[in-house]
């Protein structure tokens, strides 16, 4: 049974919350593909989360789509069009029988978590098919110090030695990344390669509650902590906007390196929260937490979609998205992403054990902020 709740109010933020929408004056029009040819486009992965929002604008506009998984992760937003897909089974790490002797004109590699995937699967289809594109991350900048968050940033292909071993797994990402990048140009050449390194990804289909809790919390309303100084900055991207840019950078055999990070325009920590909760009912009270100590000591670090602006993360939500603009990637509204996230959350998509879980499960701050609040008074003296 659906949860219910708030009537959710579509049209809150017309007062300039939400993102402001920039395109590229030369790709104005992308109601439908108007590249010279429909492509015949092989997504690694495909079932997850960005997946099915590049398999449904692709198909849209024109493609035939392929996917190759394991087949054991059922999609869970756009299931009705995946029986316009064709379905290769097997296994990155010692499977690739159904890609032997194929052609494509684009590979999409989403499911990059091994460089030794990255490269078997490069290695194996840059004879027969004419681009790779390869699903980066922002943690290749890791760590996230100086000022340069553009695309020629020095990227981190080694965790140093003497590094802190609570540190080493956040190191391993950003390594993993950067050298599955670097196997699929050394394949590709850079010629034939599209690199995107998204920021933290939001809306429909998100498997992780970053996003969901802030709409899940400022539905309920109350008192609110909002970690970290009023200044600080955060970065997010719509999932499809990332998905749809993706297709349309393949059409446009537009090989490089880009920074797939939004929104549109400078937003603060606190335009987020006061973004979101333009769309609900709910009284609010807010308590801006900026004691750094304080915040960790209270297990409110990494309260996505930003994390407290500490050394080595200051960087984190200031990588440089102007090439990305200038190659057609556009923005829609924070109104728009917290109204489909929440369309979604409540939707049989979601089960209502992990909405508990949010609200008061035993690792939920929502459970905890009350408590966190007390000691807050009582640390202020």
């Amino acid at each position: 049974m659906k949860n219910t709740r708030r009537q959710f109010i579509g049209t809150s933020l017309a007062l300039g919350l939400g993102s402001t929408i920039k395109v590229n004056p030369l790709q104005q029009h992308f109601g439908q593909n108007t590249s010279d040819q429909n492509l015949k486009i092989l997504i690694l992965g495909g079932t997850s989360f960005l997946g099915p929002h590049q398999i449904a604008y692709a198909l849209d506009r024109g493609h035939e789509v392929s996917t190759f998984t394991r087949g054991k992760t059922a999609p869970k937003t756009n299931k009705d069009i995946f029986d316009q897909v064709e379905s290769l089974i097997g296994d990155r790490e010692d499977n690739l029988e159904a890609l032997k002797n194929r052609k494509w004109d684009v590979v999409i590699d989403n499911s990059g978590r091994k460089v030794k995937w990255t490269e078997d699967t490069a290695n194996l289809l840059k004879d027969n098919v004419g681009l790779y594109l390869y699903t980066s991350s922002i943690s290749v900048y890791y760590p996230y110090t100086g000022s340069d968050f553009s695309e020629q940033r020095e990227l981190v292909r080694a965790i140093p030695e003497g590094t802190p071993a609570d540190e080493i797994r956040t190191y391993e990402y950003g390594v993993m990344k950067a050298n599955s990048e670097l196997a699929a140009i050394n394949n590709f050449g850079a010629d034939r390669s599209i690199i995107v390194r998204p920021s933290l990804i939001v809306g429909p289909g998100d498997r992780t509650d970053r996003f969901p809790y802030w709409v899940a919390r400022l539905e309920k309303g109350g008192d609110i902590i909002i970690p970290g100084a009023k200044d600080e900055v955060v970065q997010f991207i719509d999932v499809r906007d990332l998905a749809q840019w993706m297709i349309r950078l393949c059409e446009n055999k537009a090989a490089g390196i880009y920074n797939g990070s939004g929104p549109g325009h400078d937003m603060t920590t606190n335009a987020f929260v006061h973004g979101i909760h333009a769309n609900f009912t709910s009284p609010v009270n807010y308590i801006q937490i900026d004691d750094k100590d304080f915040l960790l000591k209270h297990g409110l670090f990494g309260i996505q979609p930003w994390v407290i602006q500490m050394p080595k993360f200051a960087g984190m939500s200031k990588s440089d998205n102007s090439k990305a603009i200038a190659a057609g990637l556009t923005f829609r509204s924070l109104s728009e992403t917290v109204k489909a996230t929440t369309d979604w959350w409540y939707s049989d998509d979601v089960t209502q054990e992990r909405r508990n879980n949010i609200l008061d499960g035993e690792k939920s701050l929502m459970r905890r902020e009350a408590g966190i609040l007390e000691k807050w008074k009582e640390h202020q003296g």
